[in-house]
């Protein structure tokens, strides 16, 4: 069965990574949404005179937020008609809350959940401190403002987000990243994805 796998989660958990470590074994499309958009987001950050790293502003999200996400969900769709997996890389948080979102996806692929197999894996950090130092190791310049802004920052965090849409609880994973990711950990998220 074809797979729609979203992992989600908020900065430095990981998700990438996890997302990743899938890959090795199971061939999908990769689409993670800060390469999908990131160079067009900062380019028009900088033409405004904006912080190309500030993704928290009120700029960004009237005008940038949806744009990345909308491209990214496009991307999907094609990939999804034309029978490939795919794997979706990012917080996801405002699509997680909305219903009908994975319904319009799947429609506008020409699908629907009897064809492709929606999963959630959502990536989390218990320790914070963790959460940051990761961060910090990735250096990257779009995690200023939140090492800048760390105390308000990890104060807005939500451990697992908020999953309005129409799958069953068993296609939600909560996948604690803490710690090494062994090859046992990532056996887990292999079998979560692939149903065994």
């Amino acid at each position: 069965m074809q797979k729609l796998v979203f992992f989600v989660g908020v900065a430095g958990t990981g998700k990438t990574t996890v997302a990743r470590k899938l890959a090795e074994r199971m061939q999908a499309a990769f689409l993670d949404r800060d390469t999908v958009g990131g160079r067009f987001v900062e380019k028009i950050l900088e033409m405004n005179g904006l912080d190309v790293n500030d993704r928290d502003s009120d700029f960004y999200k009237k005008h940038l937020r949806d744009l990345e996400y909308d491209t990214t969900k496009d991307i999907c769709i094609e990939n999804l008609a034309a029978g490939q997996n795919v794997f979706m890389i990012s917080p996801f948080t405002a699509e997680l809350k909305n219903k009908a979102w994975i319904e319009e996806v799947l429609a506008a692929a020409g699908k629907s959940k009897q064809d492709v197999d929606v999963k959630v894996v959502v990536v989390a950090l218990k320790d914070m401190e963790t959460q940051k130092e990761r961060i910090i190791d990735r250096q990257t310049e779009r995690d200023t403002w939140k090492l800048e802004h760390w105390d308000d920052f990890k104060h807005r965090v939500q451990f697992v987000p908020e999953i309005n849409w129409d799958i069953p609880e068993s296609s939600v994973y909560v996948f604690d990243n803490s710690g090494e990711l062994t090859e046992e950990k990532a056996e887990n998220v292999y079998r979560f994805v692939a149903g065994e």
